[in-house]
């Protein structure tokens, strides 16, 4: 039977899915919705063809039942102190800089207050929310950054206590504000149907991807710091200078129905970024982006230190993964270790890779127990690549990091266990079903792989699967395993995919 779930309740939205454990990201078929009040008056209704969906325009403290087919949901809004709105503060859509406004409207909100952006589109600068604050955006609102760094306030490196704030690729480091921001937060919920534009496009943040100016690195769309209990439901975050939605030291974040758009050649544009964080439950997210879709990171070995925490209770379900360089991946920056990571009942398109890992010898760290399960996979030219070679950064083409030659291990040495991939279903796939290039000092342990089917791209042409040197070029080759370890590799299709075919 399908289930009808409640994801979160807001004051006034509420997210859920419908037969997850049946669908990716998209229903088979398109099912009708009903929302009744508790008077069983028929509030709204309406279409879903997705699993997951955000219902809008609800009253805080409120019970509401929603039915779709034979089933039937029961919940209740959250309660809320009051609703305030951005244009009694002043913004105005004429306005090209509405953040002393919108800051205003954040800072006279109360514990427990809904600020609410109206439709129009609200062009401003950096904006920093607060605790026990819902920021909705209604249909048709755009809250745009006017995009320039002109008198764009700068997050240090560090606080004052030495805890780090300004990151980048996982390094401690001065970086611009973002459009959104929320430092030492709790009790944050951004939510509705509008849209959040990073303004990407307009300034110069694409001209210098690696670079810095003014001694401070892009900004992301969202960025989260210090955070706790953070809620992103249903809106739009596209356009990002870099990094999309960046939550970095947080705990129990909840995204759900989201989609995340970036121009598919923006440099290092990837969707959403959990780093140093645990208990992150993405659900029913819709990426397309310039770089990875999903990256979860861990800091990265360096002297001027970085995010001093692991990843830890990462789960990814229903969602959709297109056109990025990978789909769901992990590093390479992962010194402080990421455990604990499940995907499942997510369609990836047209990625380069799918699920991957990437590491190299100086990072350090860990990557364990990582589930893949029941997923799919069109047109992605290396489904799955785990990658001890990863040749990133000015050294990552050295002997060093290069080198097949079994070298003595160390605290720098990366260490990749206990990978399980079960119920796999690829198409179009384009140099092998899945590479595993481990460190002859540090094997790749506890590989299982329990139930792939694979259908090769006929057009496709030989091509490096992974970033690494000393690798030949592939096509419609099976599992291709170096320093391996395997648990379990049982219900290959076809068969001859197995590594000692």
């Amino acid at each position: 039977m399908p289930t009808l779930s409640l994801i979160a309740a807001t004051c006034r939205t509420a997210s859920v899915s419908y037969d997850a454990e049946n669908n990716l990201f998209a229903l088979a078929q398109a099912a009708a919705w009903d929302l009744l009040g508790i008077g069983g008056d028929v509030v709204a209704s309406g279409n879903t063809r997705q699993v997951t969906w955000t219902l809008c325009g609800l009253r805080p403290d409120t019970t509401y039942r929603l039915l779709v087919e034979h089933e039937t949901l029961e919940f209740t809004t959250k309660s809320e102190t009051t609703l305030l709105d951005i244009r009694d503060f002043g913004a105005t859509p004429d306005a090209t800089d509405n953040s002393a406004a919108i800051q205003s409207a954040i800072e006279a909100a109360p514990a427990g207050a809904t600020l609410r952006l109206p439709a129009g589109t609200w062009f401003s600068g950096p904006i920093f929310l607060k605790n026990h604050l819902t920021f909705l955006l209604d249909e048709g609102a755009v809250l745009a950054d006017i995009g320039t760094r002109d008198n764009r306030p700068i997050l240090d490196a560090r606080h004052e206590d030495g805890r780090v704030l300004g990151t980048w690729e996982g390094v401690a480091e001065p970086c611009f504000a973002s459009l959104v921001n929320a430092i030492d937060c709790e009790d944050v919920t951004l939510t509705g149907t509008g849209v959040v534009d990073g303004g990407g496009d307009r300034g110069d943040w694409w001209s210098w991807p690696k670079e810095t100016r003014q001694g401070a690195r892009r900004p992301r769309t969202l960025f989260f710091s210090g955070c706790r209990d953070l809620t992103l439901t249903g809106v739009t975050v596209r356009n990002s200078p870099s990094w999309t939605v960046h939550p970095v030291l947080c705990s129990r974040v909840l995204a759900a129905d989201l989609q995340i758009l970036n121009h598919p050649d923006s440099p290092n544009t990837d969707g959403f970024n959990p780093e140093a964080s645990s208990d992150i439950h993405l659900v029913g997210l819709d990426i397309s982006v310039g770089d990875d879709c999903i990256a979860i990171k861990a800091g990265k070995r360096d002297p001027r230190g970085g995010p001093d925490r692991p990843t830890e209770k990462v789960q990814i379900s229903n969602c959709r993964m297109q056109r990025g360089h990978g789909a769901v991946v992990m590093g390479s920056e992962m010194s402080r270790g990421i455990s604990d990571v499940i995907v499942r009942n997510s369609h990836f398109i047209g990625t380069d890779r799918g699920l991957r890992i990437k590491t190299r010898r100086g990072r350090g760290g860990f990557v364990k127990r990582i589930r893949l399960e029941a997923c799919q996979m069109d047109d992605v030219a290396t489904p799955i690549a785990v990658n001890a070679f990863y040749f990133c950064d000015s050294d990552g083409r050295s002997d060093y990091v290069q080198s097949r030659s079994v070298l003595a291990i160390s605290a720098e040495t990366p260490s990749i266990s206990d990978i399980s991939i079960r119920n796999l279903s690829i198409t179009g796939a384009k140099t092998a079903a899945a590479v595993f290039f481990g460190l002859p000092e540090a094997m790749i342990e506890e590989v299982e792989i329990d139930g792939l089917t694979i259908r090769y791209d006929p057009d496709a042409e030989p091509d490096i699967p992974e970033m690494a040197c000393h690798l030949p070029t592939l096509r419609h080759a099976g599992i291709i395993a170096e320093n391996t370890r395997f648990r379990t590799l049982r219900r290959l299709t076809p068969a001859s995919i197995h590594p000692d075919f």
